[in-house]
């Protein structure tokens, strides 16, 4: 018999409401998380972040409501876990300072959230260009600010990360956005919808007011990015926009090209996943209650499709119910009914998104960058790479995978499947729901060979 009831992945907000909802009703629930902590990207430190709070802003502050609903006798928690495998039971395989576990439940929940989007370019590799999200991480983890730094790009993200730079006392030096009048032509239409989240429409216009008041230059449908690293270490940023090219210098370069979800270990599962256009990614296809066509697994959270904090901690409480009924503990009706609440929180934090996904979508040059950038860090592979492979023949992202080792580095895909896919959609005239997803294979995450080796048949299950 399983030492547990619920076995959940991600100890985000999604992971994290679950976690203790289902605790609650008497689930014993193992929470697994790669970091060193509970929170998430979004709630990333917390706990620890007393000092930073008040420029980390009031809704970052908010996450201690979901680590302080974690103290719960029945709750187990295992950071610095990383799962590398699902099987069928469900059954968990994770390590752990180097040693593995395999761990079951009659019920898993994948809550691994979302990752940013690739955004390549000419450059975007070298020394000081570096992901906004990964700063922030840093300013979260460590306090490390990025002073007198660019950011690129487009997305709500952006805005709060560079609010977050102003209220720290390093301003940005500039914004070069991307998104284009068209783009806001086309979200207003959802522009009605979105008013149902009005308290999150206002914070997006406080932030832009915010970076106007400090002072930062903001450069609005800019395009076609290059970066090259001058005599002096500094990096000489290039971008069109308003009809000329124009050049800034900076230490630290931080782009971003909003995010997307996190489906490696949903697509390692066998969960069916289906290719949304809105948003211009694959995410796994569930149910209501965040159930899944693999027997035993849900998915809640950003993994499921982008919706933010609010829409992921909804997310978990809606699949948490759904796996209590699952479970015996309550009944169909009383699921529905504690629902209630959560579902109603779903569908206004979700009503932004297609004004959002709209106002900010992926610029061409985004999508299919030019022939000389790299796309594939691992391998060191270009855009014109993977086109010289499809015009000799490669038809999927299978092939030019076997023709150019494309995805087979460390970070598995992650980095460039998302600009794979849309290079092939390009050249072949197929549109994007016609490419399947990649497969995503054991192990999902890099580990060794004597953690392989220590999974011998006889071993026995631990927690």
């Amino acid at each position: 018999m399983s030492a547990f009831d619920l076995i959940i992945i991600g100890a985000g907000p999604a992971g994290m409401s679950a976690a203790a909802t289902a605790a609650q009703d008497g689930l014993r629930v193992l929470l697994l998380d790669e970091q060193p902590r509970t929170g998430g990207q979004i709630y990333r430190n917390v706990g620890e972040n007393h000092a930073r709070r008040l420029w980390l802003g009031k809704e970052y502050a908010s996450g201690m409501r979901f680590v302080d609903a974690l103290d719960r006798p029945n709750i187990t928690t295992q950071f610095g876990a990383t799962v590398w495998r699902l099987e069928k039971g469900p059954r968990v395989v994770w390590s752990q300072e180097g040693v593995s576990h395999v761990t079951s439940a009659p019920h898993v929940l994948l809550a691994g959230g979302a990752q940013e989007r690739p955004m390549p370019f000419p450059g975007w590799t070298l020394p000081g260009v570096m992901s906004a999200g990964a700063a922030q991480i840093l300013m979260k983890t460590a306090g490390m600010l990025p002073k007198d730094a660019l950011l690129a790009g487009s997305g709500p993200l952006l805005y709060l990360i560079a609010a977050q730079m102003v209220d720290a006392g390093c301003p940005p030096k500039a914004l070069v956005e991307t998104q284009t009048p068209r783009m806001m032509l086309n979200a207003v239409p959802h522009l009605p919808r979105a008013l149902f989240a009005l308290p999150t429409l206002a914070k997006g216009l406080g932030l832009i007011a915010k970076i106007r008041a400090a002072g930062v230059r903001r450069f609005v449908n800019a395009a076609h990015f290059e970066a090259q690293t001058e005599d002096n270490g500094a990096i000489a940023f290039s971008f069109t926009h308003k009809g000329q090219r124009k050049t800034l210098a900076t230490q630290l370069l931080l782009i971003h090209q909003g995010v997307i979800p996190s489906t490696h270990m949903s697509r390692s599962a066998g969960i069916t996943h289906a290719w949304n256009k809105a948003q211009t990614a694959f995410q796994p296809v569930t149910d209501i209650w965040g159930n899944t066509d693999v027997a035993g697994l849900h998915v809640a959270g950003d993994g499921a499709g982008i919706g933010g904090a609010e829409t992921a901690a909804a997310s978990g409480e809606i699949a948490a119910l759904d796996i209590l009924h699952r479970a015996g503990r309550i009944s169909a009706d009383t699921r529905t009914q504690r629902a209630a609440e959560a579902r109603g929180e779903l569908f206004r934090s979700r009503a932004i998104r297609p004004f959002l996904d709209a106002a900010y979508a992926p610029p061409a040059d985004c999508l299919s960058p030019p022939d000389e950038t790299i796309l594939c860090r691992c391998e060191e592979k270009t855009a014109g790479d993977i086109r010289q492979s499809i015009s000799q023949g490669a038809s999927g992202q299978r092939q030019i995978k076997t023709s150019l080792r494309i995805g087979m580095g460390p970070c598995q895909g992650r980095m460039c499947d998302a600009t794979v896919r849309a290079i092939l959609c390009a050249s072949t005239a197929k549109g994007a729901a016609q490419v399947p997803a990649p497969r995503a294979r054991t192990p999902i995450k890099p580990v060794t060979l004597g953690e392989l080796a220590a999974l011998a048949p006889h071993q026995k299950e631990t927690a």
